[in-house]
Order: structure tokens, then C-alpha cells, then sequence
């Protein structure tokens, strides 16, 4: 069961994704092809002439290595070698290493792309499509990742150690998965759920690895391909783009000149970029790379580097380049012949800024798609959302607007005083005239009688309301209750909690049910009841 809203509707979402969904005029510069399935044809196109197979075979050994230690569904295997043919394709999503993946939103950008995967083959038959995701493992913000909300708690991993978190030990998080297991219940799909937990972290030596189990644990079944952008086989293919940025700073020029005109018209700059946007990447750092003069420095460290001494560090070591958020979008379509690449609205907010850049560099800029977003409700929520006799839609407003709607449509008593008001103006009109035939200072009197009279109007009409939400006061709590429940912290749930609390409820039926659901093309927020 699943209904669906406008994303303008539900309040959630930025001007520019609202313009976006709706192609504004505005927007189109910034992008190339919009999702539909007609555009892809032609990303097709543009992809197939610009992705040689030199690419293709080290992108298939690098998996295959990455893989090694990792038992993995005869789909995902048939999906990995067939990115060595001309006719394959990726769709692609990303996430940071967030501890047990973090918030929910995590499971709608996978299903989005292992979905659109499926579409397209159906559309395009003659073509392969391999849903891909995207680890973050070369980001240095621990604290955006060592956590997940469980029923409200937070469940946190602790560590003192730098640098890239893909690299981070997991040391200590036994202890975290004790603490978990308190929390959790005793149900099959509640031991799955601590088997999950221990199998991924406690039996795996970094994060990388810990999370590329869990990813596959969960989607194995519909072929998802996991990848680690962290690796030197597939930073050799992006040394003549580090090179260029080292050189030549172009990232800079063009994302720059993007942004401004993004704020020229009136939308929010996601990200800013630095003169260069890359890291230096060893065990333990992850420092910005910046020129002065003639000389490249690495913050924080005593490291510099002449030109040529940079420049041979490139050639010999291109796994110690690191790219930020800037870049690595980039890499990202160097590496993977994609097509598609699926993001929340944050995300697709600084891939506006990047168009100009890719083309700069002769990329094919692919095409961004908002991934899917969603609201689960179970079957007694449903109940008690029947009960009340409300929409899902008067959910999405802020609590206090909420409370005022719900109690001017079921009070039994009229609290909107506009007639009244209306009434009043009127009054007022006769008595304008009548000032302007005899004293004309007489019309300032009569102004501020009249808005006396409207001031005290609002006033008694607030005042009634008040009474009102008092008078329905235990309905008004069902109410908001139901809303803290479904939008906990006044926020959208998909943000906040983890998957663990309702695949404890549902199990594995909770994936197949969002696959089944979510559909990445029609761009509306879902409703699902569980």
C-alpha cells in the first residue's frame, strides 16, 4: 500500500529541487539531460563514445579485488564482469560510512538506483545496467558518521583515531553492539539485526570493509555493486585530471563562475571551492593541498613539495590524492561508465555548481536524479491517523500550524473572524467619506480607530482559538503525538531514524516492500503503509 504527495507540498524541500522537478527555465543551464527515460538515450550515447574499454578493464579487476574477501550473490559477480562490455552501464549513488548506515535515507538512494537499474533494462534492452554504490570512505568527518538513532536513543561509536574513515579500525565497537543489544527485542529479525552488526564490524578489520558487508548483506539479491573510490588502481586513471587541478587550479575558475550565477538567481550555493580542491591522503591524515607561490604545502603537516617533487609524488603514489566534494564528482565519472547519478537534495545542490567544470575536462556530465524519499507508517499509526480523520499531507506542517488548522475544522464553533472584519472595513468606508466632506485631519482619527477595531478583533479571535485548543485539548495531543512519532524532532523521519527499527518490526519484508514501492522516475514523496 503506498500513496504518494507533491515534494512542493510537503514543505521538506529547497526552491531550487522544487524548480528542478518542475525544469524551470532557471535551472537548465545547469544541468543536461532531465530523468526521464527518453534522455537517457542519449546519456547512452554520449557515455558509449567517451568510455574506453582500458577503463572498463581496470574498473572490473579493481572490484574483483575489492571483493576478495567477500561472498557475493552470482548477480552482483554476472554485474561486475559485465562492466568489462562496451554495452554496460552504471547508475550511481553515494553515502558516507555512517555506523549501521545511519539514517533511513540510506536505503531509499540504494533502492532508487538497483530500481532505475531495472527500468532502464526493461526500456533498453540491448544495454546492461549495474546499480553502484558509491562509499565515502575517504571522508575525514567522523562525527557526521559515528552514530545511528534508535527509538530515539543514540546508539555512538567513540574513537580517537584521524584521517580517512574508511581506514578507521573498529576497535570498540563490540561494545557499541553490547549497548545495542539492550535496546533491541527478541525477535528472529532482532537477532538478524545483532548477527548483522557483529558480522559487519566486529568481524571486519576498518570501516570499509565493514560497511561493504553490510551494504551487501542487505542488497546482495538485486545485484548491487559496491565500490571504494579509495584505491590506486583506480586513482591511476585519474592522474591527468589531479595533475591539471595541481597545475592549473581550473576546478576553481569554473565552479566559481557557476556559483555566482546560481546566486545570481536567488538559489542557495551549496558548496564553495578552494583554490585546490584536493587532499593529501595518507594513514592517519587527511589535509588540504595548498599552493603558495611556487610551493605546495599540506595544512596542518610540515610536508612541502616543489612542482616537480609534487608532480613525481603523483605519478608514483596517485592513491595519496585525495579528492573533496568538488572533485570528486569527477573521479567519480572518470572511473564508472555511468549514467545516472542519484542524490538528496543537498547533494544535487553543488552538482549544479559542477556542469561547466565536466565540460572543461570533456566528462559527460550525467544525469541527476532526486533520489526517492518516503514516509513509513505502520499498521497502528495508520489506525490512529483513520481515527482522527486526517490527511497525511497535514502531517507535513509545522506543529503549530497543525493545531490551529485541526482546531478550526473541527471546532463547533466559528473562529475566523474575516466577516466580521469585512463588516467592519465596510463601517469604515461611510465614515472616510464623512471625514473627507468635512475636516480633512478628522481621516487620521478615523484610521486608527479603525485598526484599533481590527486589532482588537485578531485579539479576541486569538484568544478564542486558544480557548478552543484547550477546550480540544486530548484530540490536539493524539494529534501531535502521532506527528512526533512519524515526524520525530519536527523533522522528516527518513533523517532521523535508522532502518533497524523497522526491519526489527518487518524483517526482510521491509526491503522487498520499499523495492517494491519506490519508484525513482516519478519524483513524488511516497507514502508507504507497512
Amino acid at each position: 500500500m503506498a500513496d504518494c504527495i507533491a515534494y512542493r507540498n510537503t514543505n521538506y524541500f529547497s526552491d531550487l529541487m522544487i524548480d528542478y522537478l518542475d525544469q524551470h527555465e532557471n535551472l537548465k543551464q545547469f544541468y543536461s539531460q532531465f530523468p526521464n527515460l527518453e534522455s537517457f538515450k542519449k546519456q547512452i550515447e554520449q557515455k558509449q563514445h567517451s568510455f574506453s574499454l582500458k577503463h572498463r578493464k581496470v574498473l572490473v579487476e579493481s572490484l574483483q579485488s575489492q571483493y576478495e574477501n567477500i561472498q557475493i550473490s552470482e548477480t552482483t559477480q554476472a554485474h561486475i564482469e559485465s562492466l568489462a562490455e562496451e554495452n554496460t552501464f552504471t547508475v550511481t549513488t553515494g553515502h558516507q560510512l555512517n555506523l549501521f548506515t545511519g539514517p533511513l535515507y540510506f536505503l531509499y538512494k540504494i533502492i532508487s538506483a538497483i530500481n532505475l537499474a531495472e527500468e532502464l533494462k526493461e526500456e533498453y534492452p540491448d544495454f546492461n545496467f549495474v546499480p553502484v554504490y558509491w562509499m565515502a570512505s575517504e571522508d575525514h568527518d567522523f562525527e557526521e558518521i559515528n552514530y545511528f538513532n534508535y527509538k530515539g536513543q543514540k546508539v555512538q561509536w567513540s574513537s580517537q583515531q584521524t584521517g580517512a574513515v574508511g581506514e578507521f579500525n573498529t576497535h570498540g565497537l563490540a561494545e557499541v553492539l553490547k549497548e545495542f543489544q539492550k535496546h533491541l527485542g527478541k525477535s528472529d529479525a532482532a537477532k538478524e539485526l545483532i548477527q548483522l552488526f557483529e558480522d559487519g564490524y566486529v568481524k571486519h578489520q576498518n570501516l570499509t570493509d565493514a560497511t561493504r558487508y553490510i551494504a551487501n548483506e542487505l542488497f546482495e539479491e538485486y545485484g548491487l555493486v559496491i565500490i571504494d573510490g579509495n584505491d590506486s588502481q583506480l586513482k591511476t586513471l585519474f592522474k591527468p585530471f589531479v595533475k591539471e587541478e595541481l597545475l592549473k587550479q581550473t576546478s576553481f575558475e569554473k565552479v566559481t563562475s557557476s556559483a555566482e550565477k546560481l546566486e545570481q538567481k536567488n538559489y542557495k550555493v551549496q558548496v564553495n571551492p578552494r583554490e585546490i580542491n584536493l587532499f593529501y591522503l595518507v594513514e592517519g591524515i587527511r589535509e588540504r593541498i595548498i599552493k603558495e607561490e611556487e610551493v605546495y604545502l599540506v595544512h596542518n603537516t610540515d610536508l612541502r613539495f616543489s612542482e616537480a617533487e609534487i608532480l613525481e609524488l603523483l605519478e608514483k603514489h596517485p592513491e595519496r590524492f585525495s579528492p573533496n566534494v568538488i572533485m570528486r564528482p569527477l573521479y567519480q565519472e572518470v572511473i564508472l561508465p555511468n549514467l545516472c547519478y542519484i542524490g538528496g537534495g543537498g547533494e544535487l545542490a553543488y552538482w549544479f555548481e559542477l556542469k561547466a567544470y565536466f565540460e572543461s575536462q570533456q566528462i559527460p556530465f550525467p544525469v541527476l536524479l532526486l533520489r526517492n524519499s518516503a514516509l513509513l507508517i505502520s499498521e497502528k499509526q495508520k489506525t490512529k491517523l483513520d481515527n482522527l480523520k486526517i490527511s497525511v499531507e497535514n502531517l507535513f506542517l509545522n506543529q503549530s500550524d497543525l493545531r490551529t488548522n485541526r482546531t478550526q475544522e473541527i471546532s463547533n464553533i466559528e473562529i475566523d473572524f474575516t466577516s466580521q472584519k469585512q463588516h467592519l472595513e465596510q463601517q469604515f468606508k461611510d465614515l472616510y467619506a464623512l471625514a473627507e466632506k468635512t475636516d480633512k485631519s478628522f481621516v487620521g482619527a478615523v484610521a486608527a480607530q479603525e485598526q484599533k477595531q481590527i486589532n482588537g478583533l485578531e485579539h479576541l479571535e486569538k484568544r478564542l482559538l486558544k480557548a478552543q485548543k484547550r477546550k480540544l485539548k486530548d484530540e490536539l495531543e493524539r494529534l501531535t503525538n502521532l506527528q512526533d512519532q512519524l515526524f520525530p524532532k519536527q523533522s522528516l523521519q527518513e533523517r532521523n531514524q535508522n532502518f533497524s527499527e523497522f526491519y526489527e518490526v518487518y524483517g526482510k519484508d521491509l526491503i522487498q516492500q520499499l523495492k517494491q514501492e519506490l519508484k525513482p522516475l516519478k519524483q513524488e514523496f511516497s507514502i508507504i503503509y507497512l
